[in-house]
């Protein structure tokens, strides 16, 4: 499984990150995270507001930090 959390780095951000991280070890689910920051690498992703998560190339949530229970969803830890 391919995690992106896409944010130049601002809180809310951080905070998407710190809590994929944090769901992933919770739920031991393996899972390579990475953390997309340049401007035009984001926008490759058609998305325009940050944080967003792309999880196996499908964008799963943009402008806002999702709750745990989304996480959970994506990975099949429902």
């Amino acid at each position: 499984m391919d995690i992106k959390v896409l944010g130049p780095g601002c809180p809310k951000c951080m905070q998407t990150e710190q809590l994929v991280m944090d769901t992933l070890q919770e739920t031991g689910v393996a899972a390579n995270v990475e953390k997309v920051t340049g401007t035009m690498d984001i926008a490759k992703y058609g998305v325009f507001g940050t944080p967003a998560v792309v999880v196996d190339g499908e964008v799963k949530s943009v402008g806002k930090v999702p709750s745990k229970e989304d996480v959970k969803n994506w990975i099949g830890q429902k």
